[in-house]
């Protein structure tokens, strides 16, 4: 029988797991759902997922594919997959797709959301999907640094260790896209901002440590011109430290041109 190609969206809370990629004898993203899957299709089924987000990292639109005989109803790898599932994770969606589609090499762009609250008591509620950073906050010269990294640009600074293997043929290096770099503050409640980036790819730590960054601007710690400095100079150094991980979401994964351009701005 043909192997078909099932296409996920997948929406998770990353709190409990030690990132997306599976590894031995700890609780990851990816682990939990091939451990699933492979019950549902009764036989060995390896998820490829978009990307590789970091411990306590969180998702609401991950995608992701996996190969199966398994002759079963869409519906099954919905509801059957989220019975077996812990609470944390959810299949939102499933589709059979082309064979040649992948989850990670068919994506074009991504969005990424970073939440934080600059007030002096973070709620306890909101600990786990808001980083706090308390103080004072101008989100103006912060706004400007972002006009400062849209664009392509050599992101060295902000990279973390082991983003990529640098002796790869046709690496493209710590070069990346930034197609829009926004900070909204949360109109109904305050001293609640979200950072979103979309780009054409994001290295490791790439976003946390972007924000790292960007707060002590908002501070008046740094200036847009110190943080150009910093991008230009290529040096992860002379950057900031790496924001935690509870305020990042992988929002969405882009596929078309069409997307992109009328990605949803309420996200």
């Amino acid at each position: 029988m043909n192997k078909r190609t099932i296409r996920l969206l997948i929406s998770f809370d990353g709190t409990a797991y030690k990132g997306w990629q599976r590894q031995r004898a700890v609780p990851t993203i990816q682990g939990a759902l091939e451990e699933t899957l492979s019950r549902i299709c009764n036989e060995q089924v390896n998820v490829h997922g978009a990307g590789r987000t970091d411990a306590g990292v969180h998702a609401l639109a991950m995608v992701a594919h996996f190969h199966t005989s398994a002759p079963h109803p869409l519906s099954t790898f919905v509801r059957g997959t989220n019975s077996l599932l812990p609470a944390d994770i959810r299949v939102l969606d499933a589709d059979d797709t082309d064979h040649d589609f992948h989850s990670r090499f068919s994506a074009i762009a991504k969005t990424y959301r970073y939440d934080f609250y600059t007030g002096s008591i973070m709620a306890p509620t909101r600990r786990l999907y808001e980083s706090h950073f308390p103080g004072l906050f101008d989100p103006r010269p912060v706004r400007e640094c972002l006009k400062i990294v849209t664009g392509r640009h050599d992101f060295s600074a902000f990279e973390g260790t082991g983003s990529r293997d640098r002796t790869a043929q046709g690496e493209r290096g710590a070069v990346r896209t930034i197609l829009q770099a926004e900070l909204r503050k949360n109109q109904e409640m305050s001293h609640h901002f979200s950072f979103f980036f979309t780009g054409d790819g994001f290295l490791r730590h790439m976003v946390r440590n972007l924000v790292g960054t960007l707060i002590p601007v908002g501070r008046g710690r740094m200036s847009p011109a110190e943080f150009k400095a910093i991008l230009d100079s290529r040096d992860r150094r002379r950057a900031g430290p790496t924001a935690p991980p509870c305020g990042l979401f992988l929002v969405k994964i882009y596929y078309s041109r069409p997307e992109i351009a009328t990605r949803d701005r309420r996200a």
